[in-house]
């Protein structure tokens, strides 16, 4: 077997990409979008009809401009993510507005709405994953979401505080990110950091063996990937999100690909449970300089992706006739 047929059998793969074709081809669980994604997709001829029907959908809708934009937004969302679940026998990850990233009451009500657009669609709810991004707003937003039954992927998540309270909040999966990390740690260093000893890879890791310890059901999903090393460095973690270029590597590769990360050397561990309301958390992120900026990076980068989008909407609305 090739390193992605080994991988998959110790940890459930899912494509980081909007991509149909890829997607098909390295035949995923799951599949996770942002707004990144979303903006390369809009560029594809085989996304016209999608683009096409979310602009006829916020013109439907009626409102000024701006209510217009954040409609069809949010309606080409729902319809990228219709069209992966065609080729993905789990779920899909569907994320808010970045910019309501510290609106909890604003994030609740945009996931619901994206919710009903999925079953307005035909989708059930158990098929689809909320994306927020992991800030302490967000994380109080997706525990009213999952007390409604509605499943949250808390992503942008690079301190074990945000993993704890989301483990509080009964979140059904995190995404911590690995290579964001790494990325932090290696301009500040004057060696390559290998994978055993990447502080992303040990992120992930902490998290994951805290999470079995205390027997948390919250899935464990390591995201942001740098190299294939990282990949296999976290073999049985729960999911991992992989791009497609290397999920390609991965199954190029025939060397062996053994479980790292298990349940039974999580048991074995002396982990204690830790207390985390709001003020400890926003202290953990305040003593963590390397969380503090890449969160912010991260909803920024997200929201200038967002803005972008938004541009793109606005000239196919100009020189589209729905």
């Amino acid at each position: 077997m090739n390193k992605l047929e080994q991988l998959k059998q110790h940890t459930v793969v899912v494509a980081d990409t909007g991509d149909i074709g890829s997607i098909a081809q390295y035949q995923p669980q799951d599949a996770t979008t942002n707004p990144s994604l979303l903006l390369k997709s809009v560029a594809s001829e085989a996304y016209a009809p999608l683009l096409r029907d979310a602009i006829a959908y916020a013109d439907r809708l009626g409102g000024d401009a701006h209510k217009k934009l954040l409609a069809a937004q949010d309606r080409l969302a729902v319809n990228v993510g219709v069209e992966i679940l065609k080729h993905v026998p789990g779920r899909v990850s569907t994320e808010v507005d970045a910019r309501l990233s510290f609106d909890t009451a604003g994030t609740v009500a945009r996931a619901r709405h994206m919710m009903a657009l999925y079953q307005a669609a035909g989708i059930d709810q158990e098929r689809v994953l909320i994306k927020i991004a992991a800030t302490w707003e967000g994380i109080q937003a997706a525990k009213q979401l999952e007390a409604r039954g509605i499943a949250c992927n808390l992503t942008l998540m690079f301190n074990f505080a945000q993993a704890v309270a989301c483990a509080d909040a009964k979140v059904t999966l995190i995404s911590p990110f690995v290579g964001r990390i790494y990325d932090w740690y290696q301009v500040r260093s004057d060696q390559p950091i290998s994978p055993e000893h990447d502080p992303g890879v040990l992120s992930v890791k902490s998290i994951y063996d805290y999470y079995r310890h205390l027997d948390i059901p919250t899935i464990v999903m390591g995201a942001s990937f740098r190299s294939t090393g990282q990949v296999e460095a976290l073999t049985g973690c729960d999911y991992l999100t992989i791009s497609p270029a290397l999920l390609h590597t991965l199954q190029e590769d025939m060397g062996a690909c053994p479980a790292r990360l298990s349940v039974e050397a999580a048991k074995a561990q002396v982990i204690q449970p830790v207390e985390m309301g709001e003020n400890a958390f926003r202290w953990a992120m305040n003593e963590d300089p390397m969380a503090t900026e890449k969160l912010a990076e991260g909803i920024r980068g997200f929201a200038k992706d967002l803005a972008q989008l938004e541009l793109t909407l606005q000239a196919q609305w100009e020189g589209i006739t729905v």
